[in-house]
C-alpha cells in the first residue's frame, strides 16, 4: 500500500512572497506539509511525531507527476538488476552509452534534493507473462538525516500492483486540485489578504491548467534507446567475482 498525504497551510497563515508588494501565486498557496506512506512505514517523518516535510504540496505533486511516464514504462526482465541496483557501485565511465544508462537509472528517482533532508526514493515497474504488473518502491535513507525516523534509518522495498501505484498517484493529484479549487473559490469571493496581492484571474487560469497535468503525463510516452541503456549499464556494473 502507497499513499500520499498532505494538509494546507491556512491562508491567513502563509508568509506572503516578495517585499514591498508582498503576494500569493497558486504554487505558495499550497504551503503545508506531506509525507509518503508505504505500508504504514512514513518515509519523511520523525519518530517524535510530526511530518519532517513542511513545504510547498505542489512540489511533491510535480515532482510525482514528472517522474510518472519513466516509473510505469515496463522494465525489461535483463535490465531488472541494474534498476534495482546500487549505483554507488558502479564503476567510473564516461562515454554516451553510459550517459544513456545513467540518465535512464536516475529517471525512477523522486526528487528530494531541494529537502535539507529526505529519504532517497525509487520506483520501476515490472510486468511478467503470467500476467503480474508490478511496482517496486524503495527507499534509503539521507546519511546526513536524523537517526530517529519512523522508518527506523533504515532501506526499505515495498512491491504492489502497478494499478494501485496509479490509483496512489491519482488520489494525490485530485486530493490537492479539490483542496486548491476550494482555496481558489473562496478567495475569488472574498479578494486576498490584507495587504496581499493576488492575481485572481491567473490563479482561475492555473487551476484549470493544473487540473489536466495528470492526463498528460499518463499520455507521455518514453522514448527510451533500450540499447543504449543496456550497453552502458554492461560497462557500469562490475561483474560478478569468478
Amino acid at each position: 500500500m502507497i499513499r500520499f498525504r498532505f494538509g494546507l497551510t491556512p491562508v491567513h497563515d502563509i508568509q506572503p512572497w516578495g517585499g514591498d508588494t508582498p503576494s500569493l501565486s497558486w504554487f505558495s498557496l499550497t504551503d503545508g506539509w506531506y509525507d509518503i506512506e508505504v505500508d504504514d512505514r512514513h518515509l519523511f517523518r520523525h519518530a517524535a511525531g510530526g511530518t519532517s516535510v513542511d513545504y510547498y504540496v505542489v512540489r511533491l505533486w510535480e515532482d510525482v507527476l514528472d517522474v510518472l511516464p519513466q516509473a510505469l514504462e515496463p522494465v525489461p526482465a535483463d535490465l531488472v538488476p541494474f534498476v534495482a541496483g546500487d549505483h554507488t557501485q558502479w564503476l567510473p565511465a564516461d562515454r554516451p552509452d553510459t550517459e544513456a544508462a545513467a540518465a535512464w537509472y536516475g529517471q525512477h528517482a523522486l526528487d528530494t534534493g531541494y529537502l535539507r533532508t529526505a529519504p532517497h526514493i525509487r520506483w520501476w515497474r515490472t510486468t511478467a507473462a503470467s500476467g503480474d504488473d508490478l511496482m517496486t518502491v524503495t527507499w534509503t535513507p539521507d546519511p546526513d538525516s536524523d537517526s530517529d525516523t519512523d522508518h527506523d534509518g533504515a532501506a526499505g522495498r515495498v512491491t504492489l500492483p502497478t494499478p494501485d501505484f496509479v490509483a496512489a498517484v491519482t488520489a494525490l493529484h485530485h486530493d490537492l486540485l479539490a483542496a486548491m479549487e476550494e482555496r481558489v473559490t473562496a478567495l475569488e469571493a472574498t479578494g486576498p489578504p490584507p495587504g496581499v496581492h493576488i492575481d485572481l484571474p491567473h490563479l482561475r487560469h492555473e487551476q484549470r491548467d493544473r487540473a489536466a497535468w495528470l492526463g498528460r503525463a499518463l499520455e507521455r510516452a518514453c522514448d527510451t534507446d533500450w540499447a543504449a541503456v543496456r550497453a552502458g549499464a554492461r560497462l557500469l556494473v562490475p561483474p560478478p567475482p569468478p
